[in-house]
């Protein structure tokens, strides 16, 4: 069965329609939920946590939960995409994390301080999962949560009672932030990656209304989040990219449970153009966005929340460089991506891509000629056309510059 070109906005929120697939979804979901019934006896048990989750739905009176793996004690392994990735976890292993994790969950309104929220709060500030006490008014009940944005979510039921039993770790940047009411989210956010604080922290943060001056600050469903986080952060990197000198005509490739990327790096002022295609033979469907040096000025609602994410990779390795450059990545989906995720594996996926050995062209035609024998060799996938309608290729083929009349 071949996946239909639906697949490709929906990066497999159909999963149970796949078929041939090296991991079957359906038999994924089955396990993961029957090693989960065990733990599930009661309404009340201990865990430990450093993951809150915002819905979305119902903004802004939403659902805030707090996701806990029943009788863990250090429940770090649960919540952690670039240990995943380092450590190369497979698909059904960070299922089988995920879907261990119970949203035990509150109604709140984004605004409205409560009692729940503030605990809430506390766990997303510690940089170690914190030690606590769970009581549900109902049992839990079997299921998993898949979305092509966000990482899997296991059973939920509403909360009864949240006690923390040890006191978080909070770095003291950290505290100070969120005591500061007067520092701009983006300030804070870019203070706390320069002392190291990843992505997923930030989101944390961000997301049940810790940053940011105290008029706006508010609960942003965690989807909504991630997608700031790794915006911010990528233009935060850009500011200093384009004070660097101009790369080389650049090649990476690599990839993260069948997520396949090829990075182009042109010698050129900043831009940036992604592609996302399902890598069957022939000539591809595809979904692409693009900057130019200027950025962008709306939302990239082909490519959604991977564009950002593959935007802060790239940002970062430019930054490794000490060099900027017009980019182009071309995703390849396979059929080993057979649930979804979530964007973290499209971020760590391009890291994986552009920190393998690149391969230097001396022009552009050599270089394009390398993607299209790379894409058909490797995928079966004839790209010829669509690098033909690359708006940054376009621009950097035709559009007159300062170079040519010095």
């Amino acid at each position: 069965m071949k996946l239909s070109s639906k697949c490709l906005y929906c990066k497999g929120r159909y999963p149970e329609r796949f078929c041939r697939s090296n991991v079957c979804p359906l038999y994924a979901r089955i396990d993961s939920l029957k090693r989960l019934e065990p733990k599930l006896a009661g309404e009340n048990f201990d865990s430990s946590s450093r993951t809150p989750f915002v819905s979305r739905f119902g903004y802004p009176r939403i659902s805030v939960g707090v996701l806990t793996p029943p009788g863990v004690s250090d429940a770090w392994e649960y919540d952690a995409p670039r240990y995943w990735s380092s450590a190369n976890y497979n698909i059904p292993k960070i299922v089988a994390l995920r879907s261990s994790m119970v949203n035990s969950r509150f109604n709140a309104d984004v605004r409205t301080p409560s009692k729940y929220l503030a605990t809430t709060q506390e766990i997303a500030m510690s940089k170690r999962p914190v030690s606590l006490e769970v009581q549900l008014k109902n049992k839990p009940k079997l299921r998993l949560v898949l979305r092509p944005e966000l990482a899997p979510t296991g059973p939920s039921a509403k909360l009864k009672a949240l006690t923390l039993t040890q006191n978080p770790r909070v770095p003291r940047a950290v505290e100070r932030l969120v005591n500061d009411y007067d520092v701009k989210s983006i300030e804070a956010i870019a203070e706390l990656s320069t002392r190291g604080l990843d992505e997923n922290y930030l989101t944390r943060l961000l997301s049940v209304g810790l940053l940011g001056t105290k008029p706006r600050r508010k609960l942003v469903p965690t989807r909504w989040a991630i997608t700031a986080i790794d915006d911010t952060l990528g233009k935060q990197n850009l500011a200093k990219i384009k004070d660097f000198k101009l790369s080389e005509h650049l090649a990476f490739f690599g990839g993260y449970l069948g997520n396949y990327y090829i990075v182009l790096m042109l010698p050129a002022l900043f831009s940036y153009e992604l592609f996302e295609m399902m890598a069957k033979e022939g000539e591809p469907s595809y979904v692409t966005d693009y900057e130019g040096y200027e950025g962008r000025h709306s939302y990239a609602e082909n490519t959604a929340g991977g564009y950002y994410a593959a935007r802060l990779a790239v940002t970062e390795k430019l930054l490794e460089m000490k060099r900027q450059a017009s980019v182009i990545v071309l995703r390849f989906i396979t059929d080993e991506y057979s649930l979804p995720l979530g964007v973290w594996v499209v971020r760590e996926a391009v890291r994986k891509a552009l920190a393998s050995k690149p391969i230097r062209f001396s022009d552009l035609e050599l270089m394009l000629n390398y993607a299209r024998i790379k894409a058909q060799k490797s995928f079966g996938v004839n790209i010829a056309n669509l690098l033909k309608r690359s708006r940054l290729l376009d621009v950097h083929l035709h559009q007159k510059n300062l170079k040519m009349f010095t």
